[in-house]
């Protein structure tokens, strides 16, 4: 590596602990505190990766890498910084960051980070300007969780691109706020954004919901309906529950999705359709594939792009902020002053199940905000219900919950025995008990247990854990975060 590595933050801790771990590697580098000396060094050389915090005193972290791309549209720039909203990740992507880095972060991953920079080396150019207008509208996604990052970095790698997409995670996860951040950041941004439950729609209707009927079609047909496909028209469509639609819509949706043309209901000229399809569900759409409940063809024309929603259980660090929010936005909905959640309160909501993820939290806020009587909310004002949830009773020794499912799932961490037919006997009780994401949540447990006993056996040495699993670096690292597996 001939060039340094450029370290742009007003921070001197963050500057410091860079330039240390740089100096183990043996890599050239260089600090700045502000943006201003970077662009007048610039004029006289140019670093090999370019590290900048998003804001500081003295410059925008965002204006920088503006102006870097404008002059060195090849220079790789890590945008850092300690406000991971979605606003803030888009406007990275957009102007061209070549990653988006959250503090606080593991050091490692940052070093392995500026090696795949210094590798890869060049970036396609910036996107268009005018797509910061689109920002000003976006709707606002909470989520400091590594899981919810990647959620924003997938949005925004999207922003400009028209592909389908499929969102899936469980119910109450904000799938519908998702598709609509896609929709305001990408180029169909000013066109319309509609959004048809399929679930909700009962099936003789359905097919008229989409395509629209012309008149004299049907009995009560007594003029032309536009459907929501004509009116999505040069904007997004976006289907949810679509895996409950009836199969043999799924054979039309199929059709328009293949030749981009349909019909109305009792229709005979063509109309073409040009729009942006964004589907989601909170089924397991292989599965439905396998019970011949949903269309293989289709899955695979919808699955060009997956972005999966965490559960709220897998992202608990961001109830509290979480809460905080809704407790405001339902003070300002029902015109009352807003309450405020005690420590107490905020550590027992932390750990509540939450089956029904953020849609359940928001109704607790908007719960609280009505039925507390007080402007601090403590624990003694929550639901007794979900303190169960939180602290549930322990299960007597004569309950046969308490006998078989725990020993299912136990015994598949265990060394010994035949832990697939275990495995197989657990898949087939989730299934008998129809419960969510079941091959995401075996896969989850199978994962966990390994790496868990990759780093036994390494002592948390995560690079030659990666090694001996026959793993990437980058691999293990994401996988760690994802099932949030502490070293």
């Amino acid at each position: 590596m001939n060039k340094p590595i450029w370290i742009v933050d007003d921070d001197q801790s963050i500057r410091w602990v860079l330039e240390k771990a740089l100096s183990r590697e043996k890599i050239p580098h260089r600090s700045f505190s502000n943006p201003n000396d970077v662009l007048n060094a610039l004029e006289k050389e140019s670093p090999e990766v370019l590290i900048s915090d998003i804001r500081m005193p003295r410059g925008n972290g965002i204006d920088l890498l503006q102006h870097v791309k404008a002059s060195h549209p090849d220079l790789p720039v890590i945008i850092m910084t300690a406000y991971s909203d979605l606003e803030s990740a888009v406007s990275s992507f957009q102007s061209g960051a070549f990653e988006y880095l959250t503090k606080p972060f593991d050091i490692d991953k940052a070093v392995e980070l500026i090696h795949r920079a210094v590798s890869e080396g060049k970036r396609s150019p910036g996107p268009n300007k005018e797509s910061n207008a689109w920002l000003q509208e976006a709707p606002e996604i909470i989520g400091q969780a590594p899981a919810m990052q990647e959620v924003f970095r997938a949005i925004g790698r999207l922003s400009q691109s028209q592909v389908t997409v499929l969102i899936t995670g469980e119910s109450g996860t904000g799938k519908e706020l998702v598709a609509h951040a896609l929709h305001k950041h990408s180029p169909r941004a000013k066109g319309p954004f509609i959004a048809l439950n399929t679930a909700a729609i009962p099936k003789d209707l359905l097919e008229s919901e989409l395509f629209g009927h012309e008149r004299g079609a049907f009995t009560g047909a007594q003029a032309l309906r536009r459907g929501r496909f004509e009116q999505a028209e040069g904007g997004t469509l976006f289907l949810d529950e679509i895996g409950d639609m009836p199969f043999d819509l799924q054979t039309r949706l199929l059709r328009v999705l293949s030749d981009g043309h349909y019909y109305r209901v009792g229709g005979h000229d063509p109309i073409r359709a040009n729009v942006r399809i964004i589907a989601a569900t909170h089924q397991n759409l292989e599965a439905r594939v396998a019970q011949g409940l949903f269309r293989e063809d289709l899955l695979h024309r919808l699955n060009v792009i997956r972005i999966r929603l965490p559960a709220l259980r897998e992202r608990s660090e961001d109830i509290p902020a979480l809460a905080r929010h809704f407790m405001i936005s339902s003070a300002k909905s029902l015109g009352v002053e807003a309450k405020r959640l005690s420590d107490d309160a905020i550590k027992a909501i932390s750990q509540m199940a939450f089956p029904g993820n953020v849609r359940q939290l928001e109704n607790l806020c908007h719960w609280m905000t009505v039925m507390s009587p007080s402007t601090i909310v403590g624990v003694h004002d929550l639901p007794e219900d979900l303190l169960l949830s939180a602290n549930p009773p322990a299960a007597s020794a004569s309950s046969p919950v308490a006998t078989s499912t725990p020993s299912l799932e136990a015994s598949i961490g265990q060394r010994g025995g035949d832990w697939e037919n275990t495995l197989h006997r657990l898949a087939v009780k989730m299934l008998q008990e129809n419960q969510d994401e079941v091959f995401d949540s075996l896969l989850s447990k199978f994962e966990r247990s390994v790496l868990s006993a990759a780093l036994e056996v390494t002592r948390g040495r995560k690079v030659e854990a990666a090694t001996r699993l026959g793993i990437g670096r980058n691999t293990i690292t994401r996988k760690l975060q994802e099932l949030q597996i502490e070293v």
